[in-house]
């Protein structure tokens, strides 16, 4: 699996924008037109690195929104924006799944709801910013797995078993990793 995180503007400063990607990203609201635009260049950034290049192939969705790749169904893609941060995977011969998340407010539902009981009882003595960062780091994993299988949120990410400060470990068919050290946002990974 391949994935690369970054900043929505940043990458519309740096790389041209393929025309299917803006005459798509022409008909959303202008927030959502930015990650849209942004977060396609990024991926077909990372399939050029990866000698995959989609020249102005379509990027398509599925009915539930999942991407994919009409000319190459053997390629797994996923995508994710959150506040300006955009991430992309590729995955040869296998499905993939990325979420990216700013960290926000969490309340006390959604960590009982997400979170073991120690964990939740871990996060609600932590300070709000170290809650909310820890809980993105979780989430995004979370997310990554459902995303992998094809599910998103109606594959119940918050029913996924990752444990505070996990940065690697399997959930059914997939294998996921949190690269803490790398990135200065939270990001998940998961691949089948």
């Amino acid at each position: 699996m391949h994935y690369v995180v970054g900043r929505s503007e940043e990458i519309l400063d740096a790389l041209p924008v393929a025309a299917p990607d803006q005459a798509a990203a022409a008909e959303l609201p202008p927030w959502r037109a930015v990650e849209h635009a942004a977060s396609r260049t990024l991926l077909r950034a990372l399939l050029r690195e990866i000698g995959e290049d989609l020249r102005d192939g379509p990027v398509a969705a599925r009915p539930g929104g999942r991407p994919y790749l009409p000319d190459r169904p053997d390629l797994g893609v996923s995508l994710s924006h959150s506040s300006g941060w955009v991430a992309a995977a590729v995955g040869r011969d296998r499905d993939v799944g990325v979420d990216v998340q700013t960290p926000s407010a969490v309340s006390h539902r959604m960590l009982r709801l997400c979170c073991s009981p120690g964990d939740a009882e871990a996060l609600t003595a932590m300070d709000e910013d170290g809650r909310r960062r820890e809980f993105a780091w979780l989430f995004t994993v979370k997310e990554a797995c459902v995303k992998a299988v094809g599910a998103g949120f109606s594959g119940r990410p918050w029913s996924v078993p990752v444990a505070l400060g996990q940065r690697t470990g399997a959930w059914e068919r997939v294998r996921w990793c949190a690269p803490r050290d790398r990135h200065p946002v939270p990001v998940g990974c998961a691949w089948t």
